[in-house]
């Protein structure tokens, strides 16, 4: 006897474009129904309606509606070029002339940044931002 297959089941239109994506990255009949299943249980948690409005706000003309998500991430990305690259090195750079002239530089007035709470904002924004790029891929508000 086959096995139900799920292509059928209505899901709204968010979930019917994942099922087709489903559909080519599965080989087996088992794994697609196991992703789909998924992909259901993650919609009536709310979690795709959250892309939703995602999808609408980044459509969005007004830099204030749709700009916010690039500005917090080049926040993030200024951040931790701070603290990684650019703090490390101002250290480096005192301690060589520390080393050198005899002369200490005030290295403990460097900012220290809090990476935990940037942390936070910015992997809950690389989880979405996969969709970004699907949405570019698509050629979704390519007129900015």
């Amino acid at each position: 006897m086959p096995k139900p297959s799920l292509v059928n089941v209505n899901v709204g239109d968010i979930a019917g474009g994942l099922f087709s994506l489903i559909d080519s990255l599965f080989t087996t009949e088992d794994d697609r129904n196991n992703a789909k299943i998924r992909l259901i249980e993650l919609q009536q948690a709310g979690e795709l309606a959250q892309i939703g409005v995602n999808s609408v706000e980044a459509k969005s003309e007004s830099l204030f509606v749709s700009g916010w998500r690039p500005f917090v991430g080049w926040v993030c990305g200024a951040a931790f070029t701070y603290n990684f690259i650019l703090q490390p090195l101002f250290v480096f750079m005192a301690w060589l002339v520390a080393f050198y002239t005899g002369v200490a530089l005030p290295i403990d007035m460097l900012p220290v940044l809090d990476m935990a709470s940037i942390l936070t904002v910015l992997l809950g924004m690389l989880g979405l931002g996969g969709l970004r790029t699907i949405e570019k891929h698509n050629g979704v508000n390519t007129n900015r």
